[in-house]
């Protein structure tokens, strides 16, 4: 059985954004994770209204819940603990896992839970521990990961086979993904669509 495969947006609005995720739905993209740091509800609004309807419903949000609702996205997903379900929201929640400890509360409700410190992560500013592959083989042990748990922090194509290994059921991309584009040269993106087919074969 295969992995999901989620891709986390970069942090700030950029140029051709929704053009770029338009290609990346049409090549095959069922997951895709919008955050950003930008707190305004009108760019994020405005970046779903570019993106063709048919493909909102792989979209899960970050900020903004009320967009899941008026949009017909997927989901949310609760990034840190304090951040409470809208009163009455009944669509699919996500939530965040900094500490591999919670995990198993996390998983009762929730739909899925994103592990975020699994290898080192270069733009994580609050420098969150990263687990051991001794920690990793426990958890596995202990049966706390499963389809349910996606991998993020660090991760690359080459670490997928290692991810499917522990048993995580998806892996979050980011960075990563982002860096295999030139947004002054790649006019096309080729270089970035070619990195997502070979991730979507390394999680089937």
């Amino acid at each position: 059985m295969g992995m999901k495969l989620v891709v986390m947006t970069k942090s700030t609005y950029f140029v051709e954004e929704d053009k770029i995720l338009t290609l990346l739905f049409e090549a095959g993209l069922e997951n895709l994770h919008i955050s950003k740091t930008d707190e305004s509800s009108l760019y994020l609004e405005r970046l779903l209204m570019l993106i063709p309807t048919k493909y909102h419903k792989y979209i899960i949000v970050y900020q903004h819940f009320d967009m899941a609702k008026k949009l017909s996205l997927a989901g949310i997903h609760l990034d840190n603990l304090e951040v409470e379900p809208p009163i009455g929201y009944k669509g699919q929640i996500g939530r965040t896992c900094k500490n591999s400890m919670l995990l198993k509360e996390m998983r009762k409700n929730s739909d899925y839970v994103i592990l975020k410190n699994v290898y080192e992560d270069s733009s994580d500013a609050t420098k969150t521990p990263v687990l051991s592959s001794m920690e990793l083989t426990e958890l596995k042990k202990q049966g706390r990961l499963g389809k349910h748990v996606y991998a993020m922090g660090g991760v690359t194509l080459e670490r997928i086979p290692e991810l499917k290994n522990y048993g995580f059921g998806g892996v979050v991309v980011g960075n990563d993904f982002w860096n295999k584009i030139d947004l002054r040269a790649d006019t096309d993106f080729k270089g970035i669509l070619n990195y997502f087919h070979q991730l979507r074969q390394a999680t089937e």
